[in-house]
């Protein structure tokens, strides 16, 4: 296929949702050496550009537009390092996980396209991580900060029953915990015992860094630009699929 070709292909696959065959187009382009970008401003994003006015019009409903922005995510893991310029020194360690009884994980992984964009290093465990598996992973990896995700109100309440797992396990002091999710405010996370809530992927980069005193901002530019758009498209498939 030619540059254009591949452009317009990931136009009509992001649009209809098919993430593997979005995956695959941004990795020919970026075999083809086409300009991150550009993949980006001129297919990404309006892609998601129609599926939201798809959606105002009544052509498009929450599913689709959820699986748009789940295939445009995938896109963001291997566009991630190019669109933002990571420094040779890790920052630091960030564990980070949906919590038990909950596997939603576009929101997570959003973050952790900021988070690796700040610096940090990884570890993702999933969806449905149980305490035991935070607890694990804590050990192993030795994290300066513990993220958990709950999409739902009937799994936030796993914020505080492993933060208590942590307690017992004597990590709690060994750690920084951040807490987020839709339904998810800063006054909830106190009362869970978390160091901080942030509700969205930017300001939980930025966070992070502050948690460990590392300076500056969060990532910007493209990198920025394409995780709000599917963070605002998002912010309106939520709310419409919790009525269902």
């Amino acid at each position: 296929m030619t540059n254009e070709e591949i452009l317009k292909s990931m136009y009509d696959n992001t649009i209809l949702g098919k993430a593997v065959e979005v995956k695959t187009l941004t990795q020919e382009g970026l075999e083809a050496q086409l300009d991150p970008t550009d993949m980006l401003y001129k297919a990404l994003l309006p892609a998601l550009q129609e599926v939201g006015r798809r959606f105002e019009i009544g052509d498009f409903f929450v599913p689709e537009m959820l699986m748009s922005a789940k295939a445009m995510q995938g896109a963001l893991t291997l566009l991630r390092p190019l669109l933002a310029a990571k420094g040779e020194k890790t920052l630091g360690k960030f564990v980070m996980g949906t919590v038990k009884g909950d596997v939603h994980d576009i929101g997570k992984n959003l973050c952790n396209i900021m988070l690796e964009g700040a610096g940090f290093e990884v570890i993702d465990l999933g969806v449905n991580t149980s305490p035991e598996k935070f607890i694990a992973a804590i050990q192993q990896h030795h994290p300066d900060i513990v993220g958990m995700s709950a999409f739902l109100t009937t799994t936030m309440p796993m914020f505080k029953v492993t933060i208590e797992a942590f307690k017992k396990a004597g990590l709690r002091d060994q750690i920084k915990v951040m807490v987020g999710g839709a339904p998810v405010n800063a006054h909830y996370a106190e009362l869970a015992g978390a160091d901080a809530y942030c509700p969205d992927a930017s300001s939980t980069a930025r966070k992070a860094k502050e948690l460990i005193g590392a300076t500056g901002a969060s990532p910007s530019g493209a990198l920025a630009d394409a995780v709000n758009a599917v963070e605002q498209m998002m912010s309106v498939a939520e709310p419409e699929e919790k009525k269902q």
